[in-house]
């Protein structure tokens, strides 16, 4: 018997809009992994491993940032990119009933809702770059430009080393 293929809706939805992207598993056994261990795992430049941050304003107003896995979000910068004055992040009891992930899972691909998505502008300067599959042990490699154009995020200068 060969091993089961594993395919997460972030996944299909890159597949649907005709993004070639590759699936990567990592040995997490279904615990939370950080992003710089996650690269570690993979063997690759923790630069390319993209953390995804969900994010809150005003009430009822949630966002996401995508940055690297070896750097901080500027709160301030991501707030001047969404046009608020002040985010924070989401509390984790909040994280599963509105994205529909896990800590550790949450991919910007795939979340019950869309919400308005920052990418840290240091993606576009990499070819591909890996983003949570949506499952823990689950990576996606893409390129930051395909990314952007499936989940119509924005780009932006939000973090810092």
């Amino acid at each position: 018997m060969g091993k089961k293929h594993v395919k997460t809706n972030a996944m299909r939805i890159l597949e649907n809009a005709g993004i070639a992207a590759q699936m990567t598993q990592v040995s997490s056994k279904g615990e939370f992994l950080d992003a710089l261990t996650i690269a570690q795992e993979l063997g690759v430049d923790p630069q390319l491993v993209f953390k995804t941050l969900v994010l809150e304003g005003g009430p009822g107003e949630h966002f996401v940032a995508v940055v690297p896995a070896t750097h901080e979000l500027d709160l301030k910068a991501t707030a001047r990119c969404f046009g608020v004055k002040q985010v924070g992040m989401l509390p984790l009891k909040k994280l599963t009933p509105l994205t529909g992930y896990l800590k550790g899972a949450c991919s910007p691909l795939g979340m019950k809702k869309d919400f308005p998505t920052v990418i840290d502008e240091s993606a576009f300067a990499q070819e591909k770059i890996y983003v949570s599959a949506g499952k823990r042990g689950y990576q996606i490699l893409v390129a930051a430009t395909d990314l952007q154009r499936v989940i119509a995020a924005q780009r932006g200068d939000i973090s810092r080393p």
